[in-house]
């Protein structure tokens, strides 16, 4: 009977402290938000230098044929992981979505209302009246109202551009355009010969969030927690070698990304490298400002409790 109750012990304290680790080789599927380029570097560094065999993942990266198809895809379980962004997400979450924030990528606002200089705009106000794109269906429209409410944009058309944010500008189909980031196409449209102005959102009345975040559903957190744990130990030290290469790693992305153009993306690079997350740690408070702010000017119907939205690994 003592030897009996030793064993149930034993399986009890296995029970309470064992971590399941990832198997071997675990396949794992990542959206991106947009097609490759040097936003997503780390992740691509961590691939072209075995971060993920290492944490026993084989990641399989995939990119959007448009640009909402990640946060939809990662809560219905159809892959493993997105890329998102904090807005879009925490919208999300108030229609009901099944979503939860796993880790950061990009730690501070890179986008950006954009246009030519050449238009005359000088302020908010000055699109009054004018053809505004955006850029991501559900995200950018609705981040588009918020900004114009709190600039008194008043009177202006919504136009979905998707990924064709250069051609129509340059063309005249809009005037501006919601969702261009200051890092990547202010440089491809310089290197193409265009002038162009732009307003930072947290310098005109958008609170300061995080841009680029992986998110996933609970249903696929609760079946992957270690793996979702290990893919941000492989984050974090992709941004850590990012930082202290930074060389190593252009050539580490574009082994793993050869069709990117090397000039912009170079260029590009300069600019995000600042941008990168200092680490995985969500700041609830932040957090929580955006989505209050959100509930005031409209970009979601119903308070979100972001503490039930954010997820700290057990690692």
């Amino acid at each position: 009977m003592k030897n009996k109750c030793k064993i149930i012990f034993v399986f009890i304290l296995l029970a309470v402290f064992w971590v399941p680790s990832v198997d071997a080789g675990q396949k794992f599927t990542l959206i991106l938000d947009w097609f490759p380029n040097v936003d997503h570097l780390p992740i691509y560094v961590a691939r072209q230098q075995g971060f993920f065999v290492e944490e026993g993942l084989e990641i399989k990266v995939i990119s959007p044929s448009e640009t909402s198809d990640g946060l939809k895809m990662a809560a219905a379980g159809k892959v493993d992981m997105a890329v998102s962004y904090e807005p879009q997400t925490i919208i999300a979450a108030a229609r009901g979505l099944d979503v939860v924030v796993v880790g950061r990528l990009i730690e501070h606002p890179l986008t950006t209302l954009l246009f030519l200089k050449d238009k005359g705009i000088d302020s908010p106000k000055d699109l009054a009246g004018k053809k505004i794109g955006y850029t991501v269906p559900g995200l950018m429209d609705v981040l588009l109202d918020a900004f114009a409410r709190v600039n008194d944009i008043r009177d202006y058309t919504a136009i979905n551009v998707g990924f064709a944010i250069v051609q129509s500008l340059t063309a005249g189909q809009v005037d501006a355009v919601m969702g261009p980031f200051k890092t990547y196409e202010t440089v491809t449209m310089a290197h193409r010969g265009y002038e162009v102005g732009y307003f930072e959102l947290e310098k005109w009345g958008i609170p300061d969030y995080d841009e680029l975040i992986f998110i996933t559903s609970k249903k696929t957190l609760a079946k992957n927690r270690a793996a979702m744990a290990a893919f941000r130990r492989v984050i974090d030290r992709a941004i850590v070698q990012v930082r202290q290469n930074p060389q190593q790693a252009l050539t580490a992305y574009f082994k793993q990304v050869p069709q990117a153009d090397r000039k912009t993306e170079i260029d590009a690079f300069q600019l995000t490298l600042p941008y990168y997350a200092s680490g995985q740690k969500m700041d609830v408070k932040r957090w929580q400002e955006f989505a209050d702010f959100a509930l005031k000017y409209g970009l979601i119907d119903k308070k979100v409790d972001v503490s039930n939205l954010l997820w700290e690994a057990e690692n």
